[in-house]
């Protein structure tokens, strides 16, 4: 680019210097600025123009601080977007974050550190560990996710080829298998829910007449069908919240209405599981009575069971009675 070019975008060339390379730790001197500029092809014949293109860049809203340090003065930007305790907390989310792999963990830190000085981007440069932290391997679920949320404002139906993971020939290794012997799934998709460090998408299914869910990491092919959504009166009522609160790992399983008798102790667990505001009842100095409605799964069995005798299922009779099949079916394999 000519010198000439360079010189009218010397603003932007300057906005750009003191947002990369200024924080108050690092204030910048009118003469740093100078030989910054300079090296950009920006000719600075006085510093009087570099005092006039600050108050420029004051009144167009940039918070640029001077700091005075003896006979030293510098500026910086002091006011930015973000924070960077808010930055910090932003990393964090992303790094121990289970649905984005590895490469997109990466880029997304590279340009959060982009928001702030490149000093305090290193601070930025830290690592969650999570235990035995497994990253997602789908690398286009990012673009499946603004796929979804287009086709649920625009109110359109969508197709996808859905997969699982199972053994490979000689059972040595995992590979991805199409479900439905690859044929489509065409569903109405109407809410997005992120639940147990994943994304899964509500649908009405078209066959089925009901509402299904399925794991959005999962999903490959996703086009838009140029058809309206369906299932708007089966889900007038329908509460996202609560049906995700009734799953268990996001397992399907007959709805029902059960009674669970735990131990004071566990107040907290509950609330974690069914909310606040989940119906309560006292039983006894030391005991609750827990009435919601799940999904009766093994992992909801399995959840019962964690809690050992700190917890009991009441009622209904048939899920008293699959959870203790599920005991002597574990007892029996182990024995």
């Amino acid at each position: 680019m000519a010198k000439g070019q360079n010189q009218k975008a010397k603003l932007l060339y300057l906005a750009r210097i003191l947002n990369q390379q200024t924080d108050q730790e690092h204030p910048m001197t009118i003469a740093r600025m100078m030989d910054l500029l300079q090296a950009q092809g920006v000719d600075v014949r006085d510093r009087k123009s570099l005092y006039d293109d600050l108050e420029t860049l004051r009144v167009f809203g940039m918070d640029i601080e001077k700091q005075r340090d003896g006979r030293s003065v510098g500026y910086y930007v002091a006011g930015r977007e973000f924070e960077l305790p808010e930055l910090k907390l932003l990393v964090d989310a992303v790094q121990s974050s289970r649905f984005i792999t590895h490469k997109k963990t990466d880029q997304l830190i590279r340009k959060v550190e982009a928001l702030t000085s490149t000093h305090q981007a290193r601070q930025l440069q830290r690592q969650v560990y999570v235990t035995r932290r497994i990253k997602a391997m789908n690398e286009s679920i990012y673009y499946t996710v603004d796929a979804l949320h287009e086709a649920i404002d625009s109110g359109r139906q969508i197709r996808f080829h859905y997969f699982e993971w199972a053994l490979g020939r000689g059972r040595e290794r995992v590979e991805k298998r199409l479900r439905k012997n690859g044929d489509w799934y065409q569903v109405s998709p109407w809410w997005l829910i992120w639940d147990n460090e994943n994304y899964y998408l509500v649908a009405f299914d078209h066959l089925s007449q009901d509402v299904r869910h399925y794991r959005v990491d999962k999903m490959q092919d996703l086009d838009i069908v140029d058809l309206p959504r369906e299932g708007k009166d089966v889900l007038a009522s329908f509460d996202p919240g609560t049906y995700a609160s009734g799953l268990f790992g996001m397992y399907h399983g007959q709805l029902e209405t059960v009674k669970i008798r735990f131990e004071n102790s566990l107040i907290g667990v509950v609330a974690d599981r069914f909310g606040r505001e989940v119906f309560l009842s006292p039983d006894g100095d030391s005991h609750f009575v827990v009435t919601t409605q799940v999904a009766v799964s093994p992992q909801f069995l399995s959840w019962v069971f964690s809690f050992g005798a700190q917890a009991r299922i009441l009622s209904p009779g048939p899920v008293r009675q699959q959870f203790l099949q599920l005991l002597q079916e574990t007892e029996a394999n182990y024995s």
